[in-house]
């Protein structure tokens, strides 16, 4: 972004969350999806990279809009203040919505055109009403209410899930995919996105605030339905070690191409941050 055309304090304020760090699962996941179908052996990768980039900024401003005082309320993101309590309110919103249009604009204009109609249709399915945003709202009418197994399941799939998945589906449409390779990819990251929500969901129960970078135990405080919550601890693990094989049994068409993948999912599941 050329910061001579655009206010300095939103560039700054989108600056200081988008290069925080954190694990960068989701662009990873995108060029790993695009290797498992070949990309590698025909380069360039530029469909892929502008969906990397795409992603990773959906998902930030995903982070500094559920930080705010209006829905989870938390002070301290990847080991420092959140994007609020540094910008204020206001710009955290309008910092987060300059990264939506940015994520779009950076496919429209990066990945190659054959690729980006797809591409932006499908981080858009994924963002959207039936994807994360429509998990949030879920999530939130949740609280203090007990949600049944599936229900929590569905809850995930949309609010976690949906952009995992979408991840893996988009690094198989930045190439050549064919439809049984996006098949598998789609399995993958639907399997996937529900062993990260419950780890993620473990590790709010067993995990530091130093570890998390991140304030944990909120979840129960707030009434919010999670698996330790309805199925306990280790019932919770086994479950997630459950979603990991079904997700590298997703891979086995894919060969040793999708061998980034496989590794990419031992580390969801096994993670302790």
């Amino acid at each position: 972004m050329d910061a001579h055309h655009h206010p300095p304090l939103l560039i700054e304020a989108i600056d200081y969350s988008l290069m925080a760090g954190g694990k960068r699962l989701r662009p990873t996941l995108v060029l790993e999806s695009a290797i498992a179908c070949g990309a590698a052996a025909s380069p360039p990768l530029n469909s892929a990279l502008a969906a990397a980039g795409a992603i990773e900024l959906i998902h930030t401003f995903s982070l500094v809009h559920d930080d705010l005082p209006a829905m989870d309320n938390d002070d301290l993101r990847r080991g420092r203040p959140t994007n609020h309590k540094v910008y204020g309110d206001a710009m955290a919103i309008l910092a987060g919505d300059a990264m939506v249009s940015l994520a779009f604009e950076l496919i429209a204009t990066d990945a190659e055109p054959s690729a980006s109609p797809r591409l932006i249709a499908e981080l858009a399915h994924a963002t959207g009403p039936q994807g994360m945003i429509g998990g949030q709202v879920l999530d939130m009418d949740g609280e203090q209410k007990s949600l049944t197994f599936e229900q929590l399941q569905q809850l995930h799939r949309m609010k976690t899930g949906a952009l995992l998945r979408s991840a893996c589906r988009m690094g198989a449409l930045s190439t050549n995919a064919t439809e049984s390779q996006l098949m598998a990819l789609t399995d993958f990251g639907r399997y996937l996105g529900l062993a990260f929500q419950i780890v993620d969901d473990v590790l709010d129960v067993t995990a530091s605030p130093e570890q998390m970078g991140k304030a944990t135990g909120k979840d129960a405080a707030k009434g919010k339905n999670t698996y330790p919550a309805l199925l306990g601890l280790e019932e919770s693990k086994k479950h997630a070690h459950l979603q990991l094989e079904a997700a590298l049994f997703a891979l086995k068409p894919l060969g040793q191409a999708a061998d980034g993948l496989r590794h990419l999912a031992q580390f969801v599941v096994e993670r302790q941050v």
